[in-house]
């Protein structure tokens, strides 16, 4: 079964949006996945959430052919940010905190659970809470494309002959470039995996996916 939020985009991390903690602590939490997760999807809600993404410092090699990291993947680090757009705005949660990047996760979500609890006393309107953590800019900026034509073009080229059909959706081409490209498929690259998410990125970050 999976547990995942549906829709949640999850994908290698792409660059930290400050130094990384030098000194992190063990957490103090009791709680699978599959929890961590739970409360997650449930504040997602609450938000409205969409374009929701969550960066992890995993290799693309060690992602499954759906997306989702392994269970055996091993983090570089535990860093995560958490990113979506939501009925108070853009918002933006890097978190390291931790020595886990699941721990880290949770923490995001526990916080995503209390701040939505501050509305509950009438303290908020309009969503001030969450103003700290509007995202101001990405976090992290696909480069190499000029524009979603050359991504595009990219995208047809891992593909090769196997994609004539060029008025198709452009979530079609990524998908299909997904597979292709992924470790796990023969002829599959990492670099080039981590390529084609890079592509996915600029396309939605200009409006065409």
């Amino acid at each position: 079964m999976n547990y995942w939020p549906s829709g949640m985009k999850v994908d290698p991390i792409g660059s930290w949006p400050s130094a990384l903690t030098e000194k992190r602590r063990a957490s103090n939490f009791a709680s699978t996945m599959s929890s961590t997760l739970a409360t997650l999807r449930r504040e997602l809600f609450q938000l409205d959430a969409e374009d929701v993404r969550l960066q992890v410092a995993i290799p693309a090699s060690q992602f499954r052919l759906d997306g989702y990291p392994r269970a055996t993947a091993k983090a570089e680090h535990p860093g995560i940010i958490l990113t979506m757009q939501t009925n108070v705005g853009a918002l933006s949660y890097p978190c390291d905190t931790f020595t886990t990047w699941e721990d880290n996760l949770r923490a995001i979500a526990l916080a995503l659970e209390a701040l939505r609890k501050v509305d509950r006393y009438g303290v908020t309107k309009r969503g001030e809470q969450y103003r700290g953590f509007m995202a101001i800019e990405a976090t992290a900026v696909p480069a190499g494309f000029t524009s979603a034509d050359d991504a595009r073009e990219f995208l047809r080229s891992v593909t090769g002959d196997l994609w004539k059909d060029v008025s198709a959706s452009d979530s079609h081409l990524v998908r299909t470039a997904k597979r292709w490209a992924h470790p796990d498929m023969p002829g599959g690259d990492a670099d080039r995996f981590q390529r084609v998410t890079l592509a996915e990125q600029y396309l939605k970050q200009n409006g065409a996916i």
